[in-house]
Order: C-alpha cells, then sequence, then structure tokens
C-alpha cells in the first residue's frame, strides 16, 4: 500500500480541500496511488496537518463524485480508478527530459518560484482552456505534509 502526504499550503489561496483533491488527482496521474491503495483517514489528515476533518471529508467527497475514490464503511476510503498514462511513468523518456531541463533551470540559477513561474506560463500558452477549468494555482514548496 502507497502512502500519500498531503502538503497544505496556507498561504497560495487554494482551499485546503482543493489542495487535497488536485494532490490526490496528481498522485493517480503519476501512478504513486493505485486503484485498491487506501486514503489517510480524515483524522489522520487532521493531525499531521491541522486541517478540519470535514476538509479532508469534503475533498474526498468530490473525488468519489468524479468517480476517482469509492468509501467503504469501516474501511476508508479506497482509489477506484487511476489517471496514470505510461508516457509519465519514472521511467518515460518525457519525464527523463523534464527532469534534466529542471538540472539546467537550476545550473542557471533559477530558483523554485523561477521555475513554477516559467512553467506556469509555458503551460497557459500551451493548454490555455485548462487552467480555468481546473483551478489549478501554482503553489510553493512550503507547505506541511501529512
Amino acid at each position: 500500500m502507497v502512502e500519500i502526504r498531503f502538503r497544505i499550503d496556507r498561504r497560495n489561496g487554494v482551499p485546503a480541500y482543493q489542495q487535497i483533491v488536485l494532490q490526490t488527482k496528481q498522485a493517480l496521474r503519476m501512478g504513486t496511488l493505485l486503484p485498491g491503495d487506501r486514503l489517510p483517514t480524515a483524522q489522520e489528515v487532521a493531525e499531521v496537518s491541522g486541517v478540519n476533518p470535514n476538509t479532508t471529508l469534503k475533498a474526498y467527497r468530490e473525488l468519489e463524485r468524479e468517480g476517482l475514490v469509492e468509501p467503504r464503511p469501516g474501511k476508508g476510503t479506497f482509489v477506484r480508478k487511476s489517471l496514470a498514462r505510461p508516457q509519465a511513468a519514472a521511467d518515460a523518456p518525457l519525464r527523463a527530459e523534464l527532469a534534466a531541463w529542471m538540472d539546467r533551470a537550476l545550473a542557471a540559477g533559477f530558483e523554485r518560484d523561477d521555475v513554477t513561474a516559467l512553467v506556469a506560463t509555458v503551460l497557459e500558452e500551451r493548454f490555455p482552456w485548462s487552467a480555468a477549468a481546473t483551478g489549478a494555482a501554482p503553489h510553493g514548496g512550503d507547505g506541511e505534509r501529512v
């Protein structure tokens, strides 16, 4: 069983429940979470991150409405569907190219916020229809881990 660790960044303006939804979807896309994996309980998330358990439950309900997870009474919330694509796997060529690009950005003196801004700008240029639909907002690395 894989354990997901949610990072809640209270400074980025994105509600905590939405951060949980977005991070879960990212883990589903990257293949970190697979069908059958159990998500942390609302109480576990609350203990580590300080978010209200209802915040986590709200996120899980949204994921359930989208058909991505399913609650199992007395057992927890489990992944129902993967969003992973083989092209995004850890050993995929595109991921290796992106990692090499990140290494070049670091060598050029870019900081995390510089890379985030650059990637967000190019994403918006290439996928202008998706940013508004997802409500996604870039966030820094100072969030809490769950």
